[in-house]
């Protein structure tokens, strides 16, 4: 290059010199803030994702509804949970005990869970009690609005919703069923606790039903275990024909106790819930709460996703189930009719 060029620009060189130097210092500089953006990614993403924790709360004891858990856990997989994995259960089981749900409830709180599952009535009453912010989830009840625990079924209001199974008119239904496997029944015993949300207007439907088919109804109350043999002495002396066993915690505990009376009594019973058959009774008709376990899953899941229990509507009953037992007939010497057995969703021979 001609040297008087560089004369004319004596600090050419010296100037290009400096902007390699700044334009290092840049590289270097970008390079950091690369690196540390770089290394608290890493170290956001190493971080162990929060496990959601959900607590299970029921006044009955495991084996007692070992089929409804095992239905929630079903239904829980189905929308892509592994519990253990991706999240995790309390479960806290009163025995039988409903004194205890209150402890129980408390201590559900004080773990600070997301979500708490109420599997009945008096578990959602306890939770309820426990907590006014953290989500609440009802497998079922019998009248939510009723018992306090809803504003309406559509807007709930508060930190309560799940799934509803108030429907008195199958209570005329059940009525109806015993009518057809006991054509000359007169007189039929109604086991029952009337101070149970719903238990109202199940009677007034059993009474229109009864009108209607010229059968006499004998209410038998029934709130303690102590009651049951009492109830179903008092329906062999009035000389019923059958009995329609209404829905209650004490039905769950004490099934087995009312399906040997049943037996022992030769007295054709229809019961609400389908844990009774499956354990030797004759007949029930009515929701299926092992459904309503599955599908209390999905509440669970949009609540975990962002949903407000406020804003998801009560899911009343669409789907009823009709259960029979050949072998508890057989133990009584009664026939179900063909007609009736063709209409059975499940047969247990």
């Amino acid at each position: 290059m001609d040297k008087r060029i560089w004369t004319q620009f004596p600090n050419f060189r010296s100037d290009n010199r400096k902007s390699k130097i700044q334009n290092l210092k840049w590289v270097e500089i970008l390079t950091v803030v690369i690196s540390l953006t770089l290394c608290g990614a890493m170290a956001q993403a190493q971080q162990p994702t929060r496990i959601p924790r959900i607590g299970y709360l029921s006044a009955a004891s495991y084996s007692a509804i070992a089929a409804r858990v095992e239905a929630f856990r079903q239904g829980l997989r189905e929308l892509g949970y592994v519990e253990g994995k991706n999240i995790f259960i309390e479960w806290r089981f009163a025995e039988g005990k409903s004194d205890r749900l209150p402890s129980l409830a408390a201590e559900l709180v004080r773990l600070k869970v997301d979500i708490i599952v109420a599997e009945a009535p008096t578990s959602t009453r306890s939770a309820k009690q426990a907590t006014v912010t953290i989500p609440i989830v009802m497998v079922f009840d019998d009248d939510p609005v009723g018992s306090g625990f809803v504003a309406s079924l559509a807007l709930p209001g508060g930190n309560i919703t799940g799934l509803s199974t108030l429907s008195p008119e199958i209570s005329g239904k059940q009525l109806e069923l015993l009518k057809e496997i006991v054509p000359k029944l007169s007189r039929v015993g109604v086991l029952g606790d009337v101070t149970r949300p719903g238990i109202p207007q199940a009677l007034t439907e059993i009474n229109i039903a009864a009108e209607a088919f010229r059968v006499q109804v004998q209410y038998l109350e029934v709130r303690e275990s102590k009651d049951i043999e009492t109830a179903f002495r008092a329906a062999s002396k009035e000389r019923a024909g059958a009995v329609l066993v209404l829905g209650s915690p004490v039905l769950i505990s004490q099934r087995k106790q009312f399906v040997e009376l049943a037996v022992k009594s030769r007295l054709p019973a229809i019961y609400a819930r389908e844990e009774a058959v499956e354990d030797g009774g004759l007949i029930s008709y009515g929701v299926s709460i092992a459904d309503l376990s599955r599908r209390a899953a999905t509440y669970v899941d949009k609540i975990l996703k962002g949903a407000r229990p406020a804003d998801l509507p009560v899911e009343q009953p669409k789907n009823f189930e009709l259960i029979i037992n050949l072998k508890a007939a057989k133990q009584i010497g009664l026939t179900i009719p063909p007609n009736v057995l063709a209409r059975a969703d499940r047969v247990i021979r």
